[in-house]
């Protein structure tokens, strides 16, 4: 019984900090309605309205039943990096900033999304400026802002 309390308790708080990240969800989904498992496998594609599921009270949709299934296996590993803002914003400006989700980079097996329009492509200010000196600045970023 204390072990099933405890367990209870424990899912409710994983569950209840999970919630408190501010995901980017333009167009009512994670990514703009991208899918955010095809971008692992080097392509932005659409989502699909018939593939979608809900994780950490934000949705999410896929192009194919087969990256829906492989995103609730493992969630966790396919979760662009600062709820799906831009990247770069966060990095500089300590801001949430909107994305274009066909703007993206795969780094060390994380998912970084980038704003791009007209002449400023995010992306490219972020690999020229150094991405490793970026997302440590990104990441000390975001635990102030994330939850704003």
């Amino acid at each position: 019984m204390k072990n099933t309390v405890f367990g209870m308790f424990l899912f409710l708080g994983i569950t209840m900090v999970a919630q408190s990240v501010d995901y980017n969800t333009k167009k009512g989904y994670v990514a703009n309605g991208y899918d955010v498992v095809a971008y692992f496998d080097g392509a932005a594609l659409k989502g699909n309205k018939t593939f979608v599921t809900e994780y950490t009270g934000a949705k999410f949709t896929f192009a194919s039943d087969e990256n829906l299934k492989k995103f609730i296996a493992n969630p966790e590993m396919y979760l662009p990096k600062y709820g799906g803002y831009c990247a770069y914003a966060v990095a500089v400006a300590g801001k949430k900033v909107s994305i274009n989700p066909e703007t993206y980079e795969i780094r060390d097996g994380e998912l970084y999304l980038f704003y791009n329009s007209g002449k400023n492509n995010t992306l490219e200010s972020w690999l020229a400026e150094s991405p490793e000196k970026l997302k440590v600045k990104a990441d000390k970023n975001w635990e102030t802002i994330k939850k704003k």
